[in-house]
C-alpha cells in the first residue's frame, strides 16, 4: 500500500543545540528545547559572545503521520470501515 509520509501538523517541531567546541572534551552547553529555531540561534550568538565557541550541533525533531491513498480511505469507507 503507497503510503505518504506527512509532517504532523497537531504536534510542535523541537529543536535544540549544543555547543561541540572544544579540543579534548566538548564544551556540551545546551540551549534547551524550542519549537521554533529563533530562540536556539539566539542562545548560540550569546554562547558564541560569551565563550569565543564556535561549533554548534543542531537538532531538529517533527512527528510523522502515515497518510493512506484517498482510493484506500474510500474503499474502507465503503466497506463499513473494514478494508
Amino acid at each position: 500500500m503507497p503510503f505518504t509520509i506527512e509532517q504532523d501538523v497537531t504536534a510542535e517541531p523541537e529543536y535544540e543545540a549544543r555547543c561541540v567546541s572544544g579540543d579534548e572534551t566538548e564544551c556540551g552547553a545546551r540551549s534547551g528545547t524550542h519549537c521554533h529555531p529563533g530562540p536556539v540561534e539566539e542562545w548560540q550568538r550569546k554562547h558564541t559572545q560569551e565563550t569565543r565557541h564556535t561549533r554548534y550541533r543542531r537538532n531538529f525533531g517533527d512527528y510523522a503521520v502515515m497518510q493512506p491513498p484517498a482510493e484506500w480511505v474510500a474503499l474502507v469507507r465503503a466497506n463499513g470501515g473494514t478494508a
